[in-house]
């Protein structure tokens, strides 16, 4: 039986993951969107949309999405009152009805695979495996220092390089120690170094994980990128050239000397880890590793606070939270299945 599972792709931001959606959307039974905004917030919402049993409250929640310019609905070319129908005559379940608009997706593109692309994912994957609990996660991780670099030159990042490495940090830290928590089969990461240099043996590896037959169409995602990244993101212009390597190690050449002895201090054991050699710079001084660790503790603490208040909320979610569209999540669910009557023969 051919997979249904969605798939969701993670890493620290500027580390590849929109080259990764691309190759992955090449495949012919696979649709991966540009980024959407409605997954996360929508849960974090879900109280405000009441009992999903009622169609009106499925209708307020499908109107929500559509029609909410953050949620970057616009940017699917969908229909959207024949998304919000899907929605209101699904299944009752905030999953269901989030799920339904990855799934109409796919469905313009001729796909049966659906799911989604967002780096910050990586911090929302217990939420994402409560929306959908047969996920599967593919996580892209790149030089940490390729991330900064990256990072502090985008027109819509208002953070600062402490920020950015411990942006780096968490996620690889993520994959590290929550990674191996998650259930079997369900977690596949690779490096972009691995992926541009060698694209074929990694999305062959990739496909393997997916359950899916690798597809050549996926070494070539500039043929998709028309389609599959907004106009307005400049700042992916090279995803409409070929695969190339040419930004690998260009932190050599974009960071300032201070940049790099903070990276390589704060993060050199992951680095390395990774295997990412390390330039030999001198060790940062104290006044700028006391200013990342006042940034990560503040970070930390806001994650903290996140976790604990969504811990309150499930104390009053009114419905499950599951999808109820893919073949495990209705088993899961334990949704009863029509019985196959036996055929008889007449002997």
């Amino acid at each position: 039986m051919e997979s249904d599972r969605p798939i969701f792709i993670v890493g620290c931001p500027r580390s590849g993951t929109t080259l990764l959606q691309l190759m992955t959307h090449a495949h012919h039974r696979i649709a991966i969107p540009p980024e959407t905004r409605f997954m996360v917030t929508a849960y974090q919402r879900r109280l405000h949309f009441g009992d999903l049993e009622d169609p009106a409250r499925r209708r307020e929640l499908a109107e929500w999405v559509v029609n909410r310019r953050q949620s970057r609905f616009h940017e699917l070319g969908l229909d959207g009152e024949k998304v919000i129908e899907e929605i209101v005559e699904g299944p009752p379940t905030l999953g269901s009805a989030l799920g339904t608009v990855l799934r109409a997706y796919a469905a313009r593109h001729g796909r049966p695979r659906w799911g989604d692309k967002r780096p910050s994912y990586f911090q929302h994957v217990e939420v994402l495996l409560r929306l959908f609990p047969d996920a599967q996660f593919v996580h892209l991780i790149r030089d940490g220092r390729d991330c900064v670099a990256s990072l502090k030159e985008m027109p819509w990042y208002n953070g600062t390089v402490y920020s950015a490495v411990a942006a780096w940090a968490e996620a690889i830290d993520f994959a590290r120690h929550g990674a191996p928590k998650l259930p079997a089969g369900s977690y596949h990461e690779l490096r972009y170094e691995d992926l541009t240099s060698a694209p074929e043996a990694q999305l062959r590896r990739l496909c393997e994980f997916l359950g899916e037959d690798y597809d050549p169409a996926m070494c070539e995602p500039q043929r998709v990128a028309d389609i599959a990244v907004p106009e307005r993101k400049t700042w992916h212009s090279r995803t409409h050239d070929e695969v190339t390597t040419a930004r690998t190690g260009s932190w050599r050449d974009r960071l300032d000397p201070w940049e790099v002895s903070l990276c390589e201090s704060v993060l050199g054991e992951r680095l390395q880890a990774y295997g990412y050699e390390l330039s030999g710079a001198p060790r940062t001084d104290a006044a700028r590793m006391v200013a990342y660790e006042r940034t990560a503790a503040k970070r930390k603490l806001a994650r903290v606070k996140r976790v604990a208040f969504d811990r309150l909320i499930r104390l009053r979610e009114p419905n499950p939270l599951g999808a109820r569209l893919t073949s495990a999540q209705i088993v899961l669910a334990g949704v009863p299945q029509p019985r196959t009557e036996p055929v008889s023969v007449n002997g």
